[in-house]
């Protein structure tokens, strides 16, 4: 079974924002990570944004960050909504419902066996989510050019706090 660019893009915007964590990251930022298409990368957060999966901050200072339920998406989930076709042999409904006449369709049981292929593709990517796959994120974040995320600190030295050794 192959998977389209599509959903092997869609799998790779939710795990660089899974890895990327607190923050907002550009389509430019994963494009550059990745050196995959920003055009294409914008089709895919769109609609990864209307599955209500990625955050989209309009502005100047916009970006994308994942909903804090996405972590949990499994990868099977994600294949499902990004793929527009699991007929894997022309005897199966495709996404329109149709199939191919086949002359051997009432005595054929390689199209169950292909069935049963195809529903323990899925079983296997259902056990995995995507924040399972962001770790370790160290690792990740350093592949894809992510530097270190430091928490800022709001206190001012003074207010009880030491001040930061030079």
């Amino acid at each position: 079974m192959r998977l389209t660019d599509y959903t092997d893009y869609s799998l790779r915007v939710m795990l660089y924002l899974a890895v990327r964590g607190e923050g907002l990251s550009t389509i430019q930022d994963i494009s550059d990570a990745y050196g995959i298409s920003k055009n294409h990368l914008m089709k895919v957060v769109q609609r990864l944004g209307e599955l209500g999966w990625v955050e989209t901050v309009r502005g100047r200072n916009g970006g994308l960050r994942l909903f804090e339920h996405s972590g949990s998406l499994t990868v099977g989930e994600v294949v499902r909504a990004t793929e527009s076709d699991f007929a894997l042999v022309g005897c199966f409904p495709d996404e329109r419902g149709s199939h191919r006449h086949c002359v051997i369709q009432s005595q054929c049981r390689l199209k169950g066996v292909l069935e049963v292929a195809r529903h323990a593709f899925l079983s296997e990517l259902d056990r995995h989510t995507i924040g399972e796959l962001a770790e370790p994120k160290g690792p990740l974040a350093a592949l894809l050019g992510i530097g270190p995320i430091i928490p800022i600190s709001l206190a001012v030295p003074g207010d009880g706090e030491a001040a930061p050794a030079d």
